[in-house]
């Protein structure tokens, strides 16, 4: 009989802080017998009534749509590798999101450059917002991105910076699981003093 944990992780690929956790956990994944499923997270619909980050729907909008169109025409096991090429153009490289960026990743990944036409395809916005919202479920309406299940409970964050590695990756795991499984673990927190650190 397998012990393996098995984790659910809620992105949204223009969020930094859900990237940080994303690196995060693939070192987690080298360290301890967990496997991980990748589910899109939208910063846009989660912000619809918030006219502060309005700047950033489309953003939101362009990238969860183009992965949501991969993962439905060509399979579940191409979400992380999208995100991850998507994610490093975004936040290494620091490129406009847009057609370019997209179609990189694309290539990258071995999947059809013409996906990134999907970009501006409002159909697929309801199946983000379902995506959305069954993490959103698990949690509450007062969190963000990174979102993680294990097993039966799940929790908000870590928000970390830089992203441990190895064994340190390991323990920081152990810990995060340990306290939120607990029933009656809401939250602990202190107040941000670096921005993400990407290498």
């Amino acid at each position: 009989m397998s012990d393996k944990q098995v984790a659910e992780f809620w992105f949204d690929p223009i969020c930094p802080w859900a990237w940080m956790t994303s690196r995060w956990i693939l070192e987690v994944e080298k360290v301890r017998d967990i496997d991980v499923t990748f589910n899109i997270f939208s910063l846009a619909h989660l912000n619809r009534e918030n006219e502060q980050y309005r700047d950033n729907f489309p953003k939101s909008w362009r990238t969860t749509r183009v992965i949501m169109a991969a993962k439905t025409k060509h399979g579940q096991e191409y979400v992380l590798p999208l995100y991850t090429a998507i994610g490093l153009r975004i936040h290494l490289k620091k490129m406009e999101i847009g057609s370019e960026l997209l179609r990189e990743a694309l290539v990258e990944v071995g999947l059809p450059v013409e996906l990134a036409d999907e970009m501006d395809n409002e159909s697929w916005n309801q199946s983000i917002i379902e995506s959305h919202e069954r993490g959103i479920t698990l949690v509450g309406n007062d969190v963000g991105t990174p979102l993680i299940k294990v097993g039966d409970f799940a929790f908000f964050g870590p928000v970390i910076s830089p992203a441990p590695k190895g064994e340190e990756a390991g323990k920081l795991w152990d810990g995060v699981v340990g306290v939120a499984a607990f029933p009656g673990f809401f939250e602990i927190k202190r107040s941000r003093t670096v921005r993400p650190i990407f290498d």
